[in-house]
């Protein structure tokens, strides 16, 4: 089962790739969390990593294709992936073909959420300084630590001026992609401005019709550990 969610920076990419990694048993592979720990690192391409998101731009497809192929050949993610934040230009789509050679159908779903949410999700976005997992969207304003211990701040990147920026350069760049995508009939369209749960039964939906028919062929003895959902 090979996924990719597209969504702007605030849609809920990150927590409906969870739920529906989970359900599949196939590893949620972020790639701001893999950018996130290559800044930490503070090796050469990790500060190179940290001016761009720091400015609100796309790392680089070269950088991005290198980071998104290590992470494909681990052994977790042989059976399949949730891909979280790749591809984000037409550059990286073709790359991804190539990495994805002979591994079986790959179905993208797009997370639209209007732009005005987006801000005002982006503004009261936390993320633990320690662990760099974002804070629930249900925890309390109140909340000022993360269950690891570590304070829960605002992301740099989540600065309003900045803000604004990431999602005019996801525009440019991922607008394309989408119709990339949408020629090949590998595109499906979710409403990402609803409640978590709802957000997530219409990606079960969309999914599930298109992957019920290859499980067997593509995977052999293979299956999900849970059902989507349930009526």
């Amino acid at each position: 089962m090979n996924l990719v969610l597209i969504g702007p920076p605030g849609a809920g990419k990150g927590t409906q790739a969870a739920c529906v990694a989970l359900a599949w048993g196939v590893p949620r592979i972020s790639t701001g969390d893999i950018l996130r720990r290559a800044i930490e690192s503070g090796e050469p391409l990790g500060v190179a990593v940290a001016d761009a998101m720091t400015r609100g731009d796309l790392v680089s497809d070269e950088v991005m294709a290198e980071l998104v192929s290590n992470r494909l050949a681990h052994p977790d993610a042989s059976h399949g992936f949730v891909l979280d934040g790749f591809p984000r230009t037409v550059a990286q789509a073709v790359t991804l073909d190539g990495l994805i050679e002979g591994r079986g159908p790959l179905t993208v779903v797009e997370l639209s959420v209007p732009a005005s949410e987006l801000l005002r999700r982006l503004s009261q976005r936390r993320v633990c300084s320690v662990c760099g997992v974002n804070a629930a969207s249900s925890a309390p304003s109140s909340q000022s630590s993360c269950p690891c211990g570590g304070e829960l701040v605002l992301r740099p990147d989540d600065d309003e001026s900045v803000a604004r920026e990431r999602l005019a350069v996801y525009t440019r760049a991922t607008s394309p992609v989408l119709e990339f995508y949408k020629a090949r009939g590998a595109l499906r369209t979710v409403n990402g401005n609803l409640p978590e749960n709802d957000v997530t039964e219409r990606i079960n939906l969309a999914i599930d019709p298109l992957f019920d028919k290859y499980i067997d062929e593509l995977h052999g003895t293979w299956t999900r550990r849970t059902p989507f959902f349930t009526s």
